[in-house]
């Protein structure tokens, strides 16, 4: 399976792979002149650059001679790891550089495919991704039957299948401690995680005051530090493990589930799975009482034990504060949830203060941090 960040054995650029790409590009009467290294501008008809290295190319297209420079970004712990984080920054330079003053323009935007050929990204607009159809419903719809009063004995196997499902996911480890550091700093600073999240509040937001905030992001900034501390934890993750991403089908007692949009990159914090589908059922159990009790906790429960059996990791309660705080923030935001009773929105701002004063996440006595 491909990562992105696995060895990878380098680029070859040939020079018929570049006729051929610029023939794409450019037209059928396009023609390669020459390649030559950069640093070496006088050396012509060289077939072979190794990954990495900027590669001038001389050619003629629509009967006019041009020169132009092939360049690869290269993998570095600085946000770079993935191929796609590459392309992100590679396609911004193609959009944006002709409109600076001054700036090179670029004239072409592409690929390497897994043979070293080259293949034209021309004139992009959007990007898009065409996926398999599952078959089911969305878990959510369970869970609004439960709190509508209907549960069946089938609803906590649900849960512990997610929990086994999940435990089976995080066994497999990296170790790349940089990735972790990265996913935190993600965690903590991106624009769809906890500072981003908060800049999308209302300023000033009246059940939440900015006071409370900056506690809050102060707080936060001590668990960055303590989650240096856990970069062997690394591990595979799904990234947004909740209700709304979850189909169920199947008949009563050999249900069966698949899982949508998978989030924020192959590895990161097993925590931050556990903590998205947790929190749910704190979500609607708030719907019916200011703690969780009855059927909610029971699936809460059965979930936590389930996954704590299965994965042996007792480590997690010791690093899932902050990843509650940034679930939390998402489930409790007026902009994505705005039909919440304001109880159930004060009792999940409440939790995800509480939930950062303690050094290991008491998981079997949440209503503590409903105080």
């Amino acid at each position: 399976m491909r990562t992105g960040t696995e060895e990878k054995t380098p680029i070859l650029i040939r020079a018929q792979h570049v006729e051929d790409y610029l023939r794409r590009a450019f037209g059928d009467d396009a023609r390669l002149i020459g390649l030559c290294d950069i640093a070496a501008p006088g050396e012509q008809g060289m077939k072979e650059f190794g990954y990495g290295k900027p590669v001038c190319i001389e050619f003629e297209a629509g009967g006019r001679r041009q020169s132009a420079v092939l360049s690869i970004m290269r993998g570095d712990k600085y946000g770079h790891q993935f191929y796609w984080d590459r392309a992100a920054i590679l396609m911004f330079q193609n959009d944006a550089s002709g409109r600076m003053e001054k700036h090179v323009r670029s004239i072409g935007l592409g690929y390497f495919d897994e043979d070293d050929a080259l293949v034209p990204v021309i004139r992009p607009k959007e990007f898009f991704i065409v996926s398999e159809k599952a078959e089911g419903y969305d878990y959510y719809l369970d869970l609004e039957r439960i709190r509508k009063g209907n549960f069946r004995p089938d609803d906590l196997e649900m849960a512990k299948r997610f929990a086994r499902f999940l435990a089976g996911v995080h066994a497999r480890k990296k170790d790349d401690a940089d990735l972790y550091l990265r996913r935190v700093r993600n965690l903590i600073g991106a624009s769809e995680c906890i500072f981003g999240l908060v800049d999308a509040y209302p300023h000033p937001y009246e059940h939440f005051s900015p006071e409370r905030f900056a506690a809050l992001e102060k707080r936060i900034i001590d668990w960055r530090w303590k989650l240096r501390g856990f970069t062997h934890r690394l591990a595979e993750v799904h990234g947004d493990f909740h209700p709304w991403n979850i189909l169920v089908r199947g008949p009563d007692q050999t249900r069966d589930f698949s899982v949508l949009d998978r989030s924020r990159g192959e590895w990161g914090e097993p925590a931050d799975d556990v903590a998205t589908m947790s929190i749910n059922y704190l979500l609607f159990g708030l719907y019916e009482k200011p703690r969780l009790a009855g059927e909610f906790e029971r699936l809460y429960l059965a979930f936590w034990e389930t996954y704590l059996r299965e994965s042996g990791d007792d480590e997690m309660l010791s690093v899932i504060a902050p990843f509650y705080v940034f679930r939390g923030l998402v489930i409790a935001s007026p902009q994505w949830y705005p039909n919440h009773p304001l109880p159930v929105r004060q009792g999940l701002l409440r939790f995800l203060e509480n939930v950062l004063e303690e050094g290991r996440f008491d998981c079997l006595n949440i209503n503590k941090y409903m105080e």
